[in-house]
């Protein structure tokens, strides 16, 4: 069965193109033309990934995000006409996977979504036995994509699960910034490494009770990051 895409824009043009595009691929595609209307179809529906444009009525697509972090970790790709880096970084902050620059190729959108839901392996039904890796007080489920720390379930977007996951089957190595960025997003992605950092406040604010003084994911100064 195609993976399913909600595309949230106001501009029914695009819309259309973006959706004519996808089912001709396969995919099943909900659309929504403001922020309302786009959390209430993610809060009615499971998607595989959410393309969701930055400037839109009623809600921002940040706020969207924001809200739909609160109950899913669903890849979202956010859709910005702006070329601002600090944009692009706070899109990030809000809680979304990665960002595609208006105007953008139909054919770059196809490959990202299809990059991205490959890496986080959704849509595959989970094996009865997951691959579980503990570490002190964290649990990670790595078929089920599911953190525990201190018993208690952590919801991370796709992009934290993955460097945490990278982290935590590696402990105590080094990763530099660089590297984790082409490790996780791919040597074609087209951020810089403040993407990669952004993504490490946000997870230990998540994880750690002290997010200022990590217990889990550490930085080696001047070389990057490791799971202790």
């Amino acid at each position: 069965m195609g993976q399913k895409i909600l595309v949230v824009d106001d501009e029914k043009v695009i819309v259309k193109g973006i959706r004519f595009s996808l089912e001709q691929d396969g995919m099943e595609v909900d659309c929504a033309y403001d922020g309302e209307e786009a959390l209430a179809l993610a809060k009615q529906n499971r998607y595989d990934m959410v393309l969701l444009d930055v400037m839109l009525p009623k809600m921002t697509g940040f706020e969207v995000c924001q809200q739909i972090r609160e109950f899913s970790s669903v890849p979202i790709v956010m859709l910005t006409a702006k070329g601002d880096d600090m944009d692009k970084i706070l899109g990030l902050d809000y809680g979304a996977d990665d960002y595609i620059t208006k105007p953008f190729n139909i054919l770059e959108v196809k490959a990202r979504i299809k990059a991205i839901i490959r890496r986080t392996g959704r849509g595959r039904e989970e094996p009865e036995n997951a691959r579980v890796v503990e570490k002190g007080g964290m649990r990670l489920d790595c078929d089920g994509r599911r953190v525990f720390v201190d018993g208690r379930e952590i919801n991370l977007t796709a992009k934290e699960f993955e460097v945490l996951e990278l982290l935590i089957k590696n402990p105590g190595k080094v990763y530099s910034r660089e590297k984790l960025l082409q490790l996780v997003w791919g040597s074609d992605y087209p951020g810089d490494v403040r993407t990669v950092d952004v993504h490490i406040r946000r997870l230990r604010e998540k994880i750690e009770s002290v997010p200022g003084e990590p217990v889990y994911v550490r930085t080696k100064w001047g070389v990057g990051y490791y799971f202790a």
